[in-house]
């Protein structure tokens, strides 16, 4: 009989609050900021400090690790996909902010996606990504539209990814036109009607990082490794000049100088357009002021003053002397040319105690009193925002308590399995591991092991400096620090009873210092006044020759095993101490070990990738395992062992870093892993049945696919260069989904084409009076031939459909072409309960649509063929006269409609309430206009240094 084991599948990830890969935006609302947590990302809210959504993929993997995330504008979020997502595998992931779901997957980057952004409109988005081509989506029709190709890519020939990389991308023009920067030193303009690269503006001497355009597309500011900001003025609609060339929309400024001598990460500009922040790699960002046009000649002026005094200075001096100066060359002090010194003021410098990944401006109004409110994301998992104005920058919120500020080395579950506890560089905090809220968080040292003391209301931890510290989990204090050993505590053991249970019989400790300790627990009390707390004493001491690694007693507390750094792993009786086994075969030191519930058996991995069993009763080596491709723990995976088959069951995967620590719950029902990624992950063991030979046949299917991804990409190849002006090419890409969509199609074909043969054929013999009444299809499902195709093509995904016509071979395609008359003539038969809208005519254009985009797939793929071959002719034909007149027909459906709801719109502003509805916002501008008078004239009072007269009273 096969043996069929449970399966354990992830159920919960929490501890992470912002990975440092990726950028932090706000969503449409402006309420909630939205921050990357390895291959998933939250919306917080920043006031509570707690996530209000939570947007996960429906499988994890270190593969689909967010990226990149962008929002739509306000205006437009409620009429398409809000959020998007960019992940490491080049994937695009668009997001419904009200449900939380994954709307839409779009394939098309052949490496991780880089920079996302929305046009203005909101059903555009435009992608970058590290194989430096840009693509852009319609958000609407979940489809790719075409991909853009110039800036120059570098393969790095040793591991396959490449050097430079799409960094950033903005709209222009009401999203007509792109702008996109890269590390090849370059700015591309792109014209998004003609799909053509307009200006390419150079000038920078290293790797442009980060640009961004004023809501008023006045300024565009890019920054680079260069001590200096680079500003760009845009060309508008109405300007037409001579300094200005035919299609240039970029034209240099000015350069503004840096104070850090760090690169540029992230330029942001705020709602309004009055603030510029320029976060820098490290641990500051300068924030600018864009002055109005009045202020910026005001302090042109003042510039062109000051120049005047200092020329007329040094004349007056070199008269003295007696040599002459040239004067300098005359400029009009009532109209100074304006410089971009006079437009861009520091206004302050932000500075944190750690490097900033990330930062975001808030789309809402600030507070009472300031200018804006700016969010920021720093490399130790932390969310920060503070309040921007003229006189300081203030902290106003944080979110910290939900995540570890540096990796996760130790992991414990008390006896009921309610509470964990993990340690880091710096704290111990308690979660509940069934919501993964995070209940205690206390100050410690560098804890490298953890256990709890029974009774569950006190906890041990093992530090690097090798102390020992005793925390109490009620009230989330630490209550005393032991010296325990000379180098650092690697393992905390409790002392079982013979039964397997454990009590207050004490722990186990093993060191660096070549010790191993036996403690016992005690009550003490420092003076009379104060109550008794737990204390712990040396008891008994077992020296080893060499760095104790792992420590690992027996479930009935007969032996105690020790791993030594000589790659040996040495057993001893515990009640005596005496030596009993030493286990000798791993070429590098065990890192981690394990005995059975019998005690018969104990497992130890190694850093040299292998998994040993043997037996405790002679110590001979049952079965050597190669495990692991790293260092057990250290390839991100979890493996799930029959120790008595030696057979894998499952392998885990989730984690996006080396996998420090494991616990079990005590009915091991549910595991818990801490990685060096920050993150906490449980898997539960579930009812679903696994086997053997299908997990083996399902791991050889995913290496089976791999190795078609990478023939299908050719990563190693050679590629060639991207003219400069610039090139268009298809968006989607070749993956799983597409080859499956093929041959779904192509089976279609092929049972339609026997179906007619059989339909054919019984007419015949009907007509001769022998055939009998036929018996429909079941494979048909009552469909004819020609909806059984189209309810194949129709089935495909609208990103993946371009690519599955593109593998279909000419003859497959001749037949479907076949069918492209009838569709096109016959309205689609769908049910209308499926719908909102019920008109007939969105049948029509639905199915008229598809025709075409089908149509020209195969006539743009196979065109020198289909001319060539008479029996497409004659389809080619009637196809040009047919579609034409479907497709006008639509068109005037749709300029109909759009008619109709434009004169909707006219009659709804011609109520009498609606002359008032923007009477708030323009209410707000006046007050803004006045409090910078008010500002203005303020300043110039001080200047002026007069006394205010005294009131008088009446």
């Amino acid at each position: 009989m096969v043996k069929a084991y449970l399966r354990y599948e992830p159920a919960l990830s929490f501890g992470v609050v912002a990975s440092p890969e990726s950028n932090v935006v706000y969503d449409p609302s402006g309420r909630r900021l939205l921050a990357a947590a390895l291959d998933r990302f939250a919306a917080w809210d920043l006031k509570r400090g707690l996530p209000s959504a939570t947007f996960t993929p429906s499988s994890s993997s270190a593969s689909l690790a967010v990226s990149c995330v962008a929002s739509s504008p306000a205006a437009a979020s409620a009429s398409a996909s809000s959020v998007a997502s960019g992940h490491a595998d080049g994937s695009i992931r668009l997001w419904d902010t009200e449900s939380g779901a994954c709307e839409a997957t779009l394939h098309g980057h052949r490496s991780a996606a880089s920079a996302l952004r929305f046009a203005p409109s909101g059903a555009v988005l435009a992608s970058g990504s590290k194989d430096c081509d840009v693509i852009l989506w319609d958000v609407v029709a979940q489809a790719g539209l075409f991909r853009l190709r110039g800036h120059r890519d570098q393969p790095n020939n040793a591991n396959g990814d490449y050097l430079l990389q799409v960094t950033d991308l903005l709209f222009l023009d009401s999203g007509k036109k792109l702008v996109t920067c890269s590390k090849d030193k370059f700015i591309r303009v792109w014209d998004l009607d003609t799909q053509h690269c307009l200006q390419i503006v150079g000038g920078h001497h290293s790797e442009i990082w980060s640009m961004d355009v004023d809501p008023s597309e006045k300024f565009l500011v890019s920054g680079s490794a260069d001590p200096e900001l680079r500003v760009f003025r845009i060309r508008q609609s109405a300007e037409e000049g001579e300094d200005w060339n035919k299609w240039d929309a970029l034209k240099l400024f000015g350069e503004i100088p840096r104070q850090s001598k760090e690169r540029i990460q992230t330029i942001r500009f705020n709602k309004d357009g009055s603030l510029v922040a320029c976060q820098v790699a490290g641990k500051t960002a300068d924030i600018y002021r864009i002055l109005d046009e009045t202020e910026a000649t005001r302090k042109a002026k003042r510039r062109l003053h000051r120049k005047k005094e200092k020329a007329s200075a040094k004349a007056a001096a070199a008269e003295g002397n007696g040599s002459v100066i040239d004067p300098s060359p005359a400029q009009d002090s009532q109209n100074p040319t304006v410089v971009v010194t006079d437009v861009f003021k520091l206004l302050q410098v932000l500075r944190t105690s750690k490097k900033i990944c990330s930062v975001a401006f808030s789309p809402s109004n600030p507070p009472k009193g300031c200018l804006a409110t700016l969010s920021l994301s720093l490399n130790n998992n932390v969310l920060e925002t503070y309040s921007v104005d003229n006189e300081k920058v203030s902290k106003m919120y944080s979110v910290e308590i939900h995540g570890h500020r540096s990796d996760i080395r130790s992991l414990a579950l008390n006896s009921e399995d309610n509470l964990l506890m993990s340690t880091s560089h710096n704290a111990v905090k308690i979660w509940n591991p069934s919501t993964g809220d995070c209940l205690r968080t206390v100050d410690s040292g560098y804890g490298l092991c953890s256990a709890f003391v029974p009774g569950n209301r006190y906890g041990l931890i093992g530090t690097k400096t090798g102390t020992l510290e005793i925390i109490d989990i009620n009230s989330g204090n630490s209550i005393d620090v032991i010296e325990a050993h000379a180098g650092s505590i690697r393992s905390i053991v409790l002392i079982p009873d013979e039964d397997g249970t454990v009590n207050a019989r004490g722990f186990v400790t093993g060191s660096a210092d070549h010790d191993v300790k036996f403690w016992e627990y005690q009550l003490v009390q420092k003076s009379d006044s104060d109550t008794k707390h737990l204390s712990v004493t040396n008891v008994r001491t077992l020296k080893m020759n060499d760095d104790v690694l792992a420590v690992s007693i027996g479930p009935t507390g007969k032996h105690i095993a020790v791993a030594l750094l000589d790659c040996t792993v040495k057993v001893f009786f515990l009640d005596t101490l005496k030596f009993c086994l030493s286990l000798y075969g791993h070429k590098l030191p065990v890192l981690c070990m394990d005995i059975s519930s019998d005690g018969a058996l104990i497992v130890t991995g190694s850093a040299d990738k292998n998994l040993k069993i043997w037996g405790m009763d002679f110590g001979d080596c049952h079965k050597s395992i190669f495990a692991h491709t790293d260092s057990v723990g250290k390839d991100r995976t979890v493996k799930y062992w029959d120790a008595d088959k030696f057979e894998l069951l499952l392998t885990l995967e989730g984690h996006h870093a080396e996998v420090w620590c494991l616990a079990i719950s005590s009915r091991g029902d549910f595991i818990v892993t801490g990685s060096h990624d920050r993150s906490i992950r449980r898997w539960d063991r579930t009812e679903e049945q696994l086997f053997i030979e299908e997990e083996r046949e399902k791991r050889l299917e995913e290496t089976f696919e791999a190795d078609l991804d990478n023939a299908v990409e050719d990563r190693y190849g050679q590629k060639d260069d991207a003219p400069d002006e610039g090139s268009v090419g298809v968006p989607g890409k070749k993956t799983k989904e597409t080859v499956t969509a093929t041959d779904a199609i192509i089976d279609a074909l092929d049972t339609a084409e026997e179906e007619e043969k059989r339909l054919n054929e019984q007419k015949k013999l009907q007509n001769t009076g022998e055939g009998t009444k036929s018996k429909p299809n079941v494979i048909m499902q009552g469909h004819s031939p020609s909806e059984y195709v189209l309810n194949a093509v129709s089935s495909v995904r609208p990103n993946d459909l371009e690519q599955a016509l593109l593998s279909l071979p000419f003859s497959d395609a001749l037949k479907l072409m076949a069918y492209l008359k009838e569709w096109s003539l016959i309205p689609l038969k769908i049910s209308l309960s499926n719908l909102i809208c019920t008109h007939p005519d969105l049948f029509v254009t639905l199915q008229v649509e598809l025709v075409c985009r089908v149509c020209l797939v195969l006539l743009q793929t196979h065109h020198n063929q289909l001319t060539t071959t008479p029996a497409a002719r004659s389809i080619l034909t009637e196809l040009k006269y047919i579609l034409y007149g479907r497709v006008k027909d639509c068109k005037d459906t749709i300029g109909f409609n759009l008619a109709a709801m434009d004169h909707i719109k006219e009659l709804l502003t011609m109520r009498s309430d609606a002359p008032f509805r923007d009477a708030k916002a323009k209410l707000m501008e006046i007050r803004q206009e006045q409090s910078k008078r008010s500002d203005r004239s303020d300043g110039g009072e001080k200047r002026k240094k007069k006394k205010p007269k005294p009131s008088v009273q009446s």
